[in-house]
C-alpha cells in the first residue's frame, strides 16, 4: 500500500477548490456527492471518539477486575516451598514492584494503548493495523477504493521513511513472513481465549479459599469439592448474569440464552454497576496494605532498591528463577486492559490505572510483604491471614464478587476477539449477539460462552489447586505479552517510524524482562503449563483449517470467475426469461462474478429484472462509515440491470436491524445510478472555467455584445436541441430508477451459494483429511451463511455447487 503523506497548503487549497466546483455542478444536476475533506481524512483514534468514551470510573469496573484480584494468590504461588530467608520477601516485593511498573504501567498504558486500531485493541487489532500499511494479507481481496475509506489510511510522519519502507518491502515480498504474522495472530488469539478459561478458575478458587480459613473443620477433600462446585456455580451464574446485565429477554421467553434477546444495558451501565465493587475492593486491599505496613514492618520500603533482586537471585539461584512463574501472576489481566480499550478512551484507562489501580496494588503487595516478614510460616494463605479479624467476612464477600467481575473482563475480551477473527476468515461461523445498541464493542457469543463454561469446570475439577492452574495461567499471560511486544516493534519501525535507539531500548528492557519470565513459566510445562499450549494448539488447528480452506475457496472462485461478456451472453439467450423483482446474489468474491452464477443459470433459466451480486467484505479496520459502506459497478449493457456491489464492514461494525440491509443497499444503488448516469452523460451546455460554472447561452450573448457575433437563429436552434436531449436524458434516468423501484416493490429474493468443497483428485492424504473431514465437520456443525447474514428464510434460495480444491 502506498503511503499517503500530508499535502502542502497549496495542494490542499487547490483540492478544496476542485471539490467545491464539482459540488456546484453536481447540485445543479441533482447529483448527490459525498463531501470529503482533509479533516475527515485525518485519523480518529480513541482519544477523539467521544461517542465511545465512557470514562475512567466505569473502566475500573470492566478492565481491572483480573489484575486487581492478583493479590489473592501471588505470594502463595511464588513461595510454594515456603520462605527460606527473610530478605527473600524484599527481593520478591522488589520484583513485583518493577514488574508492575514496567509491563502494565510503562509498556501497556503508555505504549501499547497508542497502537490501537481506531480505538480498538487486542492481538487482532495490531495485526489489522499492520495489514493496512503492508500487503501482508494472504487473501487477494484488496481494492484501491478501500483506501478512500476515511479510517483506512492513517496519516504518517514523513521522517525515517527508508527503514520503514525496507521493512515493509520485506514483509510484502516474503510469503513465509505473511504466514508467520498470521500464525502469530492465531497464537495470540488462542492464548487470550485460554485466559478466558483460566481466569475464572484461579480467581474464584483463590477467593472461595477463604471458606477454609473460616471453617477449618472442613476436610481437604470436601474443600476441593466445594471449590470446584463454587467455580462451576460461579461460571453458570455469571453467564446468566452477563446476559441479564446487558440484555433483556422478550416476553414469553423461557431462557435468557435465547438468540432473540433485545439490548437493554450498554457498557456505561455495566461499568457503573461493577465499578463501585472494584473500587471498594481496591480501597480495602490498599487500606489493609497500609495497616499491615504500619503494624508489622515498615522497613520493606527498602525493596524499591533493585539490589534486593540481585541478592535474591544470588541466594536462591535456580529456585529464584523458577519462582518468577508465580511473580508474573501479579500482572495477569494486563492484556484485558488493551483488549477492552475499544469500550473506553485511552485517556480514561491511563487515568484510572495511574490514579487508582497502580497505587492500590503497590500498597496491597507492600502490606502483605510487611505481614510476611513477621509471619513467614503463613505464606500459603497470605491474603486471608493478613486481614483483620473484624473485616474477614466483608472482605470474603467482596473478594468473591471481585473474582466474578475479573472473569467478566477476560470473557468479554474473548468474545470481542472471536468477533474480530471472523472477519479475517480465521474462525468458524458463530452467532454474534450485540448486547448494546449504543456501543458496538459489546458482543456475546453463545457457542463460545457454553464452551468456556465447560472448559472452566473441566479445568477446575482436573487440577483442583491454584498452584497448577497458576502455572498454566502464567504461560498464557506471558505468551500473549511477548507476541504483543513483537507486533509493537513492527508498528514502531514501520508505522510510527520511531527512532531506532528508542526501539532498541524498548527491546532490551521490556523484551528481556518478558523473555526471562517466559523461560521461567515454560519450566513448569509438566506441572500444568501444558494446558494453555494444548488449548492453543487445538484452537489454532481449528482456525488454520478454516482459514486455509477459506483461502482455497476464494482462489478457486477467482480463477473460475465469469466475465461480464459471459453474463451478457447468458441473459441475452432466447430461452432465458426475466422475472419481476430484485435478486441479491451473495458471494465472497470481490473481483468479479462468482462461477456459481453460471451453475444457477444453467439449471434455472430465469433471472429477476434487477440482479445485484453482493460481496460482504471485511476491511482491516474497526469501523466503516455508513456513507462509505457500498461500492457499486454496473455490468454492461445498461438495459441488463445487473450490478456488482461490495458491502464493506469493519470488524466491529453492527448490521443494525433498525436499518435493514436490503433497504440501505437499494437507496445507495439509486444514488450510484444517478452518479453513474451524469458522469457518463455530461451536460455540454455547462463547463467549468476559472472555478465557476458557465452557461453556454449566456456565454454566447456576452461574446456577441463584446467580441464575436453568431447567427441568432442557429444559437436558438442549438439551445432547443440541447434542451430536448437534456429532457431525454432525464427521462432515461427516471425510467431506470422506476425499474429499480418496481423490482423493489415486486419483492427481494436472496440467493446464496451453498458450496460443497472436496479435495481434488490426486490430493495428498493430509489435504484430503483437512478438507473432506475436518473442514466439512466444522461447517456442518456450525451456523450456515444465511444465519450469519440474518437473511429471511421466506425469501432465501440456496444454489448448490461442488468445488474441487
Amino acid at each position: 500500500m502506498e503511503e499517503i503523506l500530508p499535502p502542502d497548503e497549496s495542494t490542499r487549497e487547490e483540492s478544496i477548490d476542485q471539490e467545491r466546483q464539482l459540488e456546484e455542478v453536481c447540485q445543479e444536476k441533482g447529483l448527490k456527492t459525498r463531501k470529503l475533506s482533509w479533516q475527515k481524512l485525518r485519523r480518529y483514534d480513541s482519544l477523539d471518539i467521544e461517542s465511545r468514551s465512557i470514562g475512567a470510573f466505569q473502566s475500573i469496573g470492566i478492565v481491572y477486575g483480573d489484575i486487581g484480584t492478583s493479590p489473592l494468590y501471588v505470594y502463595s504461588s511464588t513461595f510454594t516451598n515456603g520462605i527460606k530467608h527473610n530478605d527473600d520477601i524484599l527481593g520478591v516485593l522488589s520484583l513485583i514492584f518493577y514488574t508492575i511498573t514496567l509491563i502494565p504501567l510503562l509498556k501497556y498504558v503508555f505504549f501499547v494503548l497508542k497502537a490501537n486500531d481506531n480505538g480498538d485493541g487486542g492481538t487482532f487489532a495490531l495485526y489489522s493495523l499492520i495489514c493496512r500499511y503492508a500487503k501482508v494479507g494472504l487473501t487477494p481481496s484488496e481494492q484501491a477504493e478501500d483506501r478512500e475509506v476515511s479510517n483506512f489510511q492513517l496519516e504518517l510522519p514523513n521522517n525515517r521513511l527508508k527503514r520503514a519502507s525496507r521493512l515493509k518491502s520485506k514483509l510484502e515480498n516474503s510469503k513465509s513472513a505473511k504466514y508467520f504474522l498470521l500464525f502469530a495472530t492465531m497464537l495470540g488469539t488462542s492464548m487470550v481465549i485460554g485466559d478466558g478459561v483460566l481466569t475464572p478458575c484461579i480467581s474464584v478458587l483463590s477467593a472461595v479459599g477463604g471458606i477454609k480459613e473460616a471453617k477449618s473443620s472442613l476436610t481437604q477433600g470436601l474443600h476441593s469439592y466445594l471449590e470446584a462446585r463454587a467455580t462451576n456455580l460461579n461460571h453458570l451464574i455469571w453467564s446468566k448474569a452477563q446476559l441479564f446485565g446487558s440484555s433483556q429477554a422478550l416476553p414469553g421467553m423461557a431462557s435468557p440464552y435465547n438468540d432473540t434477546v433485545g439490548p437493554r444495558f450498554g457498557t456505561d451501565k455495566v461499568g457503573y454497576t461493577f465499578a463501585p465493587i472494584i473500587c471498594v475492593w481496591f480501597a480495602l486491599i490498599a487500606g489493609i496494605g497500609v495497616r499491615n505496613f504500619i503494624k508489622f514492618d515498615r522497613t520493606v520500603v527498602k525493596a524499591i532498591n533493585p539490589k534486593y533482586i540481585v541478592d535474591y537471585f544470588q541466594r536462591n539461584k535456580k529456585d529464584a528463577w523458577i519462582s518468577l512463574g508465580g511473580i508474573v501472576l501479579a500482572i495477569t489481566g494486563t492484556e484485558a486492559l488493551f483488549a477492552d480499550v475499544g469500550h473506553f478512551t485511552v485517556r480514561s484507562i491511563q487515568i484510572s490505572m495511574c490514579s487508582v489501580t497502580y497505587p492500590a496494588l503497590i500498597m496491597a503487595y507492600t502490606g502483605q510483604a510487611s505481614f510476611l516478614r513477621k509471619n513467614k510460616e503463613l505464606v500459603g494463605d497470605t491474603f486471608y491471614k493478613s486481614i483483620p479479624h473484624h473485616l474477614y467476612w466483608p472482605m470474603f464477600v467482596v473478594a468473591v464478587a471481585a473474582a466474578i467481575i475479573a472473569s467478566k473482563a477476560m470473557i468479554s475480551g474473548t468474545f470481542s476477539i472471536i468477533q474480530q477473527s471472523l472477519s479475517l476468515g480465521c474462525f468458524p461461523r458463530v452467532k454474534i449477539v450485540h448486547t448494546s445498541t449504543k456501543y458496538e464493542g459489546q458482543v456475546y457469543v453463545p457457542e463460545a460462552n457454553y464452551l468456556l463454561m465447560l472448559a472452566c469446570v473441566a479445568v477446575t475439577l482436573g487440577f483442583r489447586s491454584t498452584t497448577k492452574i497458576g502455572n498454566a495461567y502464567g504461560i498464557a499471560v506471558v505468551f500473549v505479552m511477548t507476541l504483543t511486544s513483537s507486533f509493537l516493534v513492527l508498528i514502531m519501525v514501520m508505522i510510527w517510524k520511531t527512532n531506532i535507539l528508542l526501539v532498541i531500548t524498548y527491546v532490551v528492557i521490556i523484551g528481556s524482562v518478558e523473555l526471562l519470565y517466559l523461560s521461567s513459566v515454560l519450566y513448569k510445562f509438566d506441572q500444568g503449563g501444558y494446558l494453555p499450549l494444548a488449548f492453543a494448539g487445538l484452537l489454532m488447528a481449528v482456525m488454520f483449517v478454516w482459514n486455509d480452506v477459506y483461502r482455497r475457496k476464494y482462489f478457486y472462485e477467482l480463477e473460475h470467475k465469469i466475465s461480464p461478456e459471459r453474463v451478457k451472453e447468458i441473459t441475452n439467450d432466447g430461452n432465458f426469461c426475466r422475472l419481476p423483482g430484485l435478486a441479491m446474489f451473495y458471494s465472497e468474491l470481490v473481483q468479479g462474478i462468482p462461477p456459481i452464477f453460471k451453475h444457477y443459470a444453467a439449471n434455472v433459466p430465469a433471472l429477476h429484472s434487477v440482479l445485484v451480486f453482493v460481496s460482504i467484505k471485511s476491511l482491516p479496520i474497526s469501523k466503516v462509515p455508513p456513507e462509505e459502506r457500498f461500492l457499486f459497478r454496473r455490468v454492461e449493457p445498461n438495459d441488463l440491470h445487473v450490478f456488482r456491489c461490495v458491502a464493506r464492514y469493519g470488524y466491529t461494525d453492527v448490521r443494525n436491524e433498525s436499518e435493514p440491509f436490503e433497504k440501505m443497499l437499494v437507496e445507495k444503488l439509486k444514488d450510484f445510478i444517478k452518479d453513474d448516469f451524469w458522469l457518463f452523460h455530461i451536460d455540454p451546455t455547462r463547463s467549468i472555467t476559472n472555478g465557476e460554472p458557465v452557461d453556454a447561452e449566456n456565454d454566447v450573448g456576452e461574446m456577441k455584445n463584446g467580441v464575436t457575433t453568431h447567427d441568432e437563429v442557429n444559437v436558438v436552434e442549438n439551445a432547443n436541441s440541447k434542451r430536448v436531449e437534456e429532457e431525454k436524458r432525464h427521462e432515461m434516468l427516471d425510467r431506470e430508477i422506476e425499474a429499480l423501484d418496481r423490482a423493489w416493490r415486486a419483492g427481494v429474493v436472496h440467493l446464496i451459494g451453498e458450496n460443497e468443497v472436496v479435495a481434488s483428485k490426486g490430493s495428498g492424504i493430509a489435504k484430503r483429511i483437512m478438507i473432506d473431514y475436518a473442514y466439512n465437520f466444522l461447517k456442518k456443525n456450525l451456523r450456515q451463511t444465511d444465519k450469519v447474514f440474518d437473511i429471511p428464510h421466506k425469501r432465501l434460495l440456496k444454489v448448490g455447487m461442488t468445488y474441487e480444491l
